[in-house]
C-alpha cells in the first residue's frame, strides 16, 4: 500500500460501498470484507495480507471525518478533471471531423471544376492503376492453369482405343445361338468389372468379339477373372499382347485447354458421337483379322 498514492486508490470500491455511504455502512462493509480476506483464513493466498491492509487503510480514512472530507475533495476533483478531459477529447474529435469534412468538400469543389475531358482522363488513370493489379493476378492464374494443364497432359493416360480385348469362345459356323453368347449375355458377364466403352460381336466370325473398358483396372480384372458360361468358357486376351499407357499430349487434335475453353457442349457431343462411330468401324476391321 505504501507504494501507491492514496489519491490514486478508490477506497469506496475497496469496501464495495457508495461515496454517500454512512460511517455505519462503511464499518459493516469492512467487517464483511475483513472476514473474507483475513490472512488467517487465507493462508495459501500471498495477496491476502496486502488486501487486508488495504481494507484497514480504507476504514481508517473513511471513518475519520477530516480525512474523509479531504479524500472526497481529491476524488471529486479527479472525477471532474476526467470529465473535462472527456469533453476536451470530444471537442478535439469534432474539430478533426470538421477539418476532414472541409477537406472533402474542397476536394469535391476542385473536382467539380474539372472539365468532362479531365474527369474522363482521371477515371482512365484510376482504372489503369486498379486494372494493372487485376491483370497481374489474372495472368498469374493463367500461368498456373497452363502449368497444371501441361502436367496433366504428361501424366500416364489410359486410352481404351489402344487397349482392346479380344474375346473368344467355341461356336460352329452354323450355330445360330453363337455358342450361347450374344451382346446382352456378354455385357452381363463383363459389366461387373467396370464401365464398358464399346462391345462388338463379330457379325462374320462366330465365337468372336472385341471389348473396351474405360479403365485399366476393369480390363485387367476381366482378363484375369472372367470365364463366362461353364459349359462354354470365354478366353480374354489383349489385342496388342499387353496394355498400353500413353499421355494426353500424345493424342492428336486440339489440346485439352483449347477444348475446354473454346468448344461448346454441342460440338463436343457431336465429336464424341463421330469418335464412337469411327471406333466401331475400326473394331469391325480388326475383327476380320481375329
Amino acid at each position: 500500500m505504501a507504494t501507491k498514492n492514496i489519491e490514486d486508490i478508490d477506497l469506496y470500491a475497496i469496501l464495495d460501498v457508495q461515496i454517500t455511504a454512512t460511517e455505519s455502512e462503511i464499518k459493516k462493509a469492512y467487517r464483511k470484507k475483513a472476514l473474507q480476506c483475513h490472512p488467517d483464513k487465507n493462508p495459501d493466498d500471498p495477496k491476502a495480507a496486502e488486501t487486508f491492509h488495504e481494507l484497514s487503510r480504507a476504514l481508517e480514512i473513511l471513518t475519520d471525518t477530516s480525512a474523509r472530507s479531504a479524500y472526497d475533495k481529491v476524488l471529486k476533483a479527479k472525477a471532474a478533471a476526467k470529465l473535462r478531459h472527456k469533453e476536451l477529447d470530444s471537442k478535439r474529435q469534432k474539430l478533426k471531423e470538421d477539418l476532414e469534412r472541409r477537406e472533402r468538400e474542397a476536394a469535391a469543389g476542385r473536382e467539380s471544376n474539372l472539365t468532362d475531358e479531365q474527369k474522363l482522363a482521371a477515371e482512365i488513370k484510376r482504372l489503369q492503376k486498379e486494372g494493372s493489379r487485376l491483370l497481374q493476378e489474372e495472368q498469374q492464374r493463367m500461368r498456373e492453369e497452363i502449368h497444371k494443364s501441361k502436367t496433366r497432359l504428361n501424366e500416364p493416360f489410359w486410352d481404351p482405343c489402344l487397349n482392346r480385348i479380344k474375346i473368344k469362345w467355341k461356336a460352329d459356323k452354323s450355330d445360330l445361338n453363337n455358342g450361347g453368347y450374344d451382346e446382352a449375355t456378354l455385357r452381363k458377364f463383363l459389366k461387373k468389372y467396370g464401365d464398358i466403352s464399346a462391345l462388338i460381336i463379330s457379325p462374320k466370325k462366330k465365337g468372336s468379339a472385341l471389348v473396351e473398358f474405360s479403365t485399366k483396372e476393369a480390363s485387367e480384372m476381366a482378363i484375369d477373372l472372367e470365364k463366362g458360361l461353364p459349359e462354354n468358357p470365354l478366353t480374354l486376351k489383349w489385342l496388342n499382347d499387353k496394355p498400353v499407357l500413353t499421355t494426353k499430349s500424345d493424342k492428336s487434335g486440339p489440346s485439352l485447354v483449347s477444348e475446354r475453353d473454346y468448344e461448346s457442349i454441342v460440338l463436343t457431343k457431336m465429336r464424341q458421337a463421330a469418335e464412337r462411330q469411327r471406333l466401331i468401324e475400326e473394331m469391325l476391321k480388326e475383327d476380320q483379322g481375329l
